[in-house]
Parts: C-alpha cells; structure tokens; sequence
C-alpha cells in the first residue's frame, strides 16, 4: 500500500536534465516535521496536506491562466529518501515547479501563493529559489544584514505564516541543517522574524495578490478556424501550448504550419470555416503574438484589409494562435510519451512496477482493495492536477476534443466581451521608468540612511573629544589597531567606521601572560625580578598569577619547558648579537628608557642590548612620511587614513 500511495503522489515526474533559467522551485513543509512514522502512516499524512493545500488554491487555480505552467503540488516519489528535485535530505515536504518563461509576473505570483498558505496554514513552512538562488534576498537587497550572501544563505531563508524569516549566524554560526533550520523557524522562542524593512520590501512586490493577478490578463477577439475555437472553448489554458509553439518556432515546425493537416482541414480532407471566438492570455502571450510578422501560409483564409483594420487584426492574430496549435499538435504527436495515453495509465503501470500487486492474483479480493485505496487518492488529485494534466499531454486531449461533434454555428450569435484595450503595448516605456523610479527611490532611501547613521556617529565622536578639531597622532596608532582586532579573511578586512562602536576586547590576562611565560621562560621573570621597587609595585599591581596552577605540573612538563627556555633564551640572545652589528636598529626610533633619575639613556644600554622599539611611534612616522610624500594627492596613506576615519591636515598646513 505504501509502495501504490507513493506512486499515486507523483503521477508526473519530474525530468532530471537541467531545467531551464526560468523555472520557480518551492518546497512546503509540515510542522512538526512528521518523522519517525511508519512509510504508510507518513504518506497518509502527506496526502492528506496535499488535498488540504489544493483545496484551498483551487476557486483561484481554476479561474487563473498561467503563462507556461500553472502553480501545483506535488509529493515527492520516496519521502523516505532524498528529494532530487529540492537537492535536500529525506525531509517530508510538498514540492512544485512553475516555468514562467517570459511572464516575470507568474513567478511573483507564485510567491504570493506560497506567503497565502502558510498565512492561512500556521503549521507550515515554505521556501522558494529559483535559477539565482534566494531571489527573496535580491528584492530585499537595500534592508539586508551586511553578514547575509550568497554563500551565507542556504537554509536560512524560509516563508512562515506569511512573513519572511532569517536565521541568524547567532543562532547558528554555520550552515544549518534543513532540519534544524526548520525547527528553529518554528519555534516561538526564537526570534528568526526578518526586520520591517525586508518584510516592506517583499510585501510591496505582492502587494494586492493573488486578487491583483487579474490585471496581467489580456482578453481579445480573434477570428480562427472552427477547429482551433472548439479546443479553446473547451479548453482555454490550452492558448498557452500554442502561443508557446508560435514563438518557439523553427524551420522544421514551419513546415507543419504550411500544411495545416489538423487544424484547416476536416476529417475527410475539407475544408473548415472560419468563426469569430474570443480568447484570454497573458499579457506576455499577446505581446508575443502581436509583435511578430508572421505570413499567413499559403491557402489560409485571410479577409480583405479593404474589409476594415479591425476584422483584419482579428484575423491575423487568430491566424497565428492557429499556426502555433497546429505546430505544437505535430511536434508532440512525434514524441512518444506525450501520445502514450492519459496519466492514469502511467499511474497503473507505477503500481505495477514498484511491486504493488506483489503476489496478489488480478481481480482477486485484496487486489481490489489495494486498487481501490491507491486511485481514491490520485482521483482526489486529479481533480486539481487536471490543468496539468492537460499541458503536458496536450495531444491526447486534443483529440478527444476533435472527435466530439461540433459546426460552426455553435459559434454564431454569440455576445463576445470586446477586446481589450493594448495600449499598455506601447507604454512600456513609462513602466519601465516607473519601475526605474522606483529602484532610485530604494537606493536614496538607503543612501539617506546611511548619511544619517554616519552622521550620528560623528557626532558622538565630535562630542566625546575635548578638541574636535585638533588633529590628535594617537589617533592613527588607536585606529589602526581596532583595524587589525577586525574581521578579516580572504575576501578583504573591515575598516572600522567609527571606534565609538567598536567591541571591547575580553582579555584574560593570567591566561595571557601564563602563554607567554611558557614562551618566553623564566629567565624574563628573574630579569623582571632584579628591576626597581616601583616596577616591582607595578607588576604586582597590574599582573595577578595563580602560582597553583604551576604547583601541580608534571615533572616531564617542566623539563620540556626548561629544554624550551634555553632555546628561547640563546635563540633571543644571538638575534640581539646579530642585529647589533647591522644598520637596523638605527631605522626604528627607540623608547626613552630611564636608568636614573638623570635623563634618558642612549639607544643601547650598557651591556650593548638594543633598547625597545616604540611600536605606535614607528608606525606614527611611517603614516606621517608616506602622507607627507603624496604631496597633497591620492595615496595609500591618505586612503587608509581616511577609511579608518582619521582626519590628517595638509602638509602646507592647507585645508585638503
């Protein structure tokens, strides 16, 4: 039974090749994630959810026409194993694809479908991605965290009672698992809700859908043979597949549209009458028709152009959604699966081959009522994949169409709606500004922002400091060094923008200088220890050590420490011997070190040591010198400087 629901929930597979850039992805996921059930119990589950979902979409789903596929769930074959299709572990879940194609509005409206289920069902989640990733993020691009990109983005992103959710590198400071990921979505003590600006920007795009979705159909009046009007009356979504084989069109498929076997020509090879019928498409689809020149095949019944622009648009648009039927019709009816029959036939042919009826007779009792439970779903189903169902075997259910009896005059006397007015064709243009307009306004919002925030800043440094005007040396060495406690890595480091915002750092100081006794031995302490009674009072003071933590090392730990000081200490003392006979020591500016209360001593001392090197007054004049020879122009110094916030004066003591 399990093995025959499964096959019941995926009637239409999904191709492994590639899918095309214009494909929408979506994956839905109950909560409490239904793990540990037996195959049966889950799918039961599943299916049930399924129904529910579709249930709920289907009074728009019927009513709604699609570019090139309509929105659908599915389950996945196994949900036992890992989805290919969402490239994610064996997690239970519903899934879908929605080919757009030129449509960019389907695609939104798939997002809005998506934010309405889990808004009207709070025990699910969501995700969408398409050929670029999370596309969510790229709306959202102006109001999202610095930490958040491409790389950072898998498994964080997440549709949950209609509002976006984000978690954060708190919360998991790797890539999460889907699992964990979604637990965390649905846990109510954790706050993964995305800030009022992501929601703003998202919303605005669906704003007013799925309701809104109307206005990107188009209705017009067309004039066709008696044939194409019968399948588009009966069914309408079918314009999609000839609409899409009419700009798809090659060479090869021309040829089927020069001879016009199924669609100008009546069973016994007659002719067939032309019949005025109105038809609706997207907005992308009459755009796709009307701005291509497209000769009327050689015998297509064409009206005069005396006869009035009107019938003559009519027709010519009428001629081309013929051409793209009978194109279509042709091209599929070669391919082999398309013509096999309807999905309920592939559906018997799972059962039988995922071993269903395993050692049951045909016809016998449990064969029956294995049967029977396993097409009560895939009927349940069907009647909401039926659309589906119907593009993607268009020739058979053409067919069927074509073989009911039906004349011209079932199109005759008829009121048709008039068409619509196209003249949003020509305005293109001004959406595109508006459009344009509206991106500008993002980015100065967001600029006005970031002014704003640069500006408070600045003023609490300005504030803070005594002499805000006054250019202070110790602020090069102070910025430099929140530069290097920065994040960096491969990608570039952060420059601090302000050091009013910069986090302290924890330094524990027994733990730091125990590391630098192990280095550095315990010949610097008994040095440290002949210094003078303030310096002893100092260190005191300022170093606390914790002599138990040395009470109960091994002895084998201290001879390797022992071994470990004497490198050190001959390794320090021939570094110092080999740099007292070069010129170095003479391009570092020393510390004033006093021996006396007399004054400084020299640069070496009396045992020929060289004396310290004052770190922050090196890098001082190296900064000032590099400045100082730039002149005035663009340079390394000045552009470090400045990233770091540090205001130097000219050299000429000009503004700059």
């Amino acid at each position: 039974m399990a093995a025959a629901a499964a096959a019941a929930s995926n009637p239409f597979p999904f191709p492994t090749r590639r899918p095309p850039d214009d494909t929408l992805f979506y994956a839905v996921y109950p909560l409490p994630l239904p793990t540990g059930l037996p195959p049966p119990a889950l799918l039961a589950s599943l299916q049930s959810l399924h129904l529910s979902l579709l249930s709920h979409l289907s009074p728009f789903l019927s009513s709604h026409l699609f570019h090139r596929d309509p929105f659908s769930l599915s389950l996945p074959a196994d949900p036992a194993s890992p989805c290919a299709l969402c490239t994610s572990p064996p997690v239970p879940h519903l899934h879908g694809t929605l080919r757009f194609g030129d449509s960019l509005p389907d695609e939104w409206l798939a997002v809005s479908l998506l934010f309405t289920l889990t808004r009207d069902f709070p025990d699910i989640v969501a995700r969408t991605w398409d050929s670029d990733g999370d596309f969510l993020l790229i709306e959202a691009a102006f109001a999202l965290p610095r930490w958040l990109d491409p790389d950072t983005a898998p498994n964080r992103v997440f549709i949950f009672r209609g509002e976006l959710h984000i978690l954060p590198p708190s919360l998991f400071p790797e890539t999460p698992s889907l699992e964990a990921a979604l637990y965390a979505v649905y846990d109510d003590s954790v706050d993964t809700r995305a800030s009022d600006a992501v929601q703003a920007a998202i919303q605005r795009r669906i704003a007013g859908m799925p309701e809104r979705a109307a206005e990107n159909l188009h209705t017009a009046r067309v004039i066709v043979p008696a044939p194409v009007a019968k399948v588009l009356k009966e069914e309408p979504c079918l314009v999609a597949r000839a609409v899409e084989g009419f700009y798809d069109r090659d060479i090869d498929t021309m040829k089927h549209a020069a001879r016009m076997n199924k669609f100008l020509k009546g069973p016994g090879g007659e002719g067939v009458e032309m019949v005025r019928t109105s038809v609706w498409m997207t907005r992308a689809m009459y755009a796709q028709l009307m701005q291509q020149s497209f000769q009327a095949p050689r015998g297509y019944p064409m009206p005069k152009r005396e006869e009035g622009p009107d019938k003559w648009m009519e027709a010519e648009l009428g001629m081309k959604i013929a051409c793209g039927f009978e194109m279509m019709y042709q091209e599929r009816r070669h391919e082999v699966e398309e013509g096999k029959g309807s999905t309920l036939e592939v559906y018997r042919k799972n059962l039988e081959a995922m071993g269903c009826f395993e050692g049951l007779l045909p016809g016998s009792k449990e064969y029956k009522r294995v049967m029977e439970e396993a097409l009560q779903y895939y009927k349940s189903s069907s009647l909401f994949s039926r659309t589906r169902e119907i593009l993607s075997a268009p020739v058979h259910r053409i067919d069927e169409i074509l073989a009911m009896p039906y004349s011209a005059e079932d199109f005759q006397g008829i009121n048709l709606p008039l068409s619509d007015d196209d003249s949003w064709l020509c305005n293109g243009e001004d959406e595109l500004n508006a459009e344009l307009h509206e991106r500008q306004k993002e980015i100065e919002e967001y600029e006005a922002l970031k002014k704003h925030t640069k500006s408070q800043k600045q003023n609490v440094s300005s504030s803070s400091s005594s002499q805000p005007t006054e250019f202070n040396l110790g602020e090069i060495t102070e910025s430099m060094q929140e530069f290097v406690r920065k994040m960096s890595s491969f990608e570039g480091a952060e420059v601090p923008a302000n050091r009013e915002d910069m986090e302290s750092v924890d330094l524990d100081v027994n733990q730091f200088f125990k590391a630098m006794e192990s280095v550095l031995g315990k010949a610097s302490q008994e040095k440290a220890g002949n210094d003078t009674e303030t310096d002893r009072k100092s260190s005191s003071s300022d170093m606390d050590f914790d002599d138990s933590d040395y009470d109960n090392d091994s002895a084998e730990e201290a001879g390797d420490k022992d071994m470990d000081d004497c490198f050190m200490e001959s390794y320090s003392d021939a570094l110092n011997q080999e740099l007292s006979k070069t010129s170095i020591k003479e391009t570092f500016s020393r510390a004033p070190h006093n021996t006396s209360n007399e004054g400084p001593s020299n640069a070496a001392d009396s045992d020929g040591e060289l004396a310290p090197v004052d770190v922050d007054l090196n890098l001082v004049e190296s900064f000032l010198d590099s400045y100082s020879s730039q002149q005035g122009l663009p340079g390394p110094a000045s552009n470090l400087l400045g990233l770091m916030g540090v205001k130097v004066p000219a050299p000429d003591g000009k503004k700059t």
